[in-house]
């Protein structure tokens, strides 16, 4: 398997931007909304703290057998951000998330990205897809179900395992 260095994607309404420090500051803004973690708890991180974590994913993984892979999402036609997906790619598996801001949401953007880092995964020889989500997610249910993913039943610190297996060729979703 090649190691995977996230490059541009294009979507019908996104590109999907390699992750850059200096995307902080705007992901700040896009992030801010406490109601983005109503399923997973926390808070919103401080500028300086997205700074600092941006930096370090920006770095890669210390792990040499672990590649971190990660995209601003902007939207075409005004070049805002409006939310990221990522995907930590370890042999042929990648575990992939997704967030999209409060007032971007409701629009298909999610799913949108989500195909389309599904399908460039593909072309990284990447054989099983994963996320993990709440059980009470419904909008993240379904964004996983339009990327191809389907829910396993199994439970990992009270999310439910969704997975896709990916074979050379075929459509993503």
């Amino acid at each position: 398997m090649r190691t995977p260095e996230a490059a541009a994607l294009r979507t019908e309404r996104l590109d999907l931007l390699p992750l850059r420090p200096a995307d902080a500051e705007e992901m700040a803004l896009v992030l801010a909304d406490p109601a983005l973690h109503a399923f997973t708890g926390g808070e919103p991180d401080t500028l300086d703290a997205l700074r600092a974590r941006y930096r370090r994913l920006s770095a890669g993984s210390p792990d040499p057998g672990v590649t971190w892979c990660n995209w601003v999402l902007r939207l075409r036609a005004d070049g805002r951000a409006t939310g990221y997906v990522q995907a930590t790619v370890t042999a042929d598996t990648a575990e992939i998330a997704w967030v999209v801001g409060v007032p971007w949401q409701g629009r298909g953007l999610a799913g949108e990205a989500a195909r389309a880092l599904v399908a460039w995964l593909r072309t990284q020889d990447v054989r099983t897809v994963v996320a993990h989500i709440h059980p009470g997610h419904l909008a993240s249910a379904a964004v996983a179900r339009a990327a191809g993913l389907g829910p396993t039943g199994e439970l990992q610190d009270g999310e439910v395992r969704w997975e896709a297996e990916l074979s050379p060729g075929q459509p993503a979703g």
